[in-house]
């Protein structure tokens, strides 16, 4: 596996990190800082050694150290998990925490001026 070939990974998936958690950044690596509690233990540690892969493969002499079966590996499982993702389910489901924590912030105030109310006679 070429150097060109980990960047094009790399880059693919900071793409669907962009595409899928709209996780900004320039690259992968500033993609994870920003997204880290986003994303599974286990995805995260495959893309993180995924960006490891992609800097070291800038070096012609650090290229050789690259395990490509863990590079390939890595790949797949942030593949596999982001293209699981609905970006439309996921902002329904954001904008639904949301309302109902708007709900639930009114019924509480709707609830102390009754019970203020009732104290009070």
């Amino acid at each position: 596996m070429s150097a060109v070939t980990i960047q094009q990974r790399a880059d693919r998936v900071a793409q669907l990190m962009d595409e899928r958690l709209a996780v900004g950044g320039r690259g992968l690596q500033a993609k994870l800082d920003r997204g880290r509690r986003r994303l599974p233990r286990r995805v995260r540690d495959a893309a993180a050694a995924l960006a490891e892969a992609s800097h070291k493969a800038r070096n012609p002499k650090l290229l050789r150290q690259i395990d490509q079966g863990q590079v390939s590996d890595a790949y797949d499982i942030c593949v596999r998990h982001l293209m699981a993702i609905d970006p439309a389910l996921r902002r329904r489901r954001i904008f639904a925490t949301i309302l109902s924590s708007a709900a639930l912030a009114v019924l509480s105030a709707a609830l102390l001026v009754a019970g203020f109310l009732a104290w009070r006679g």
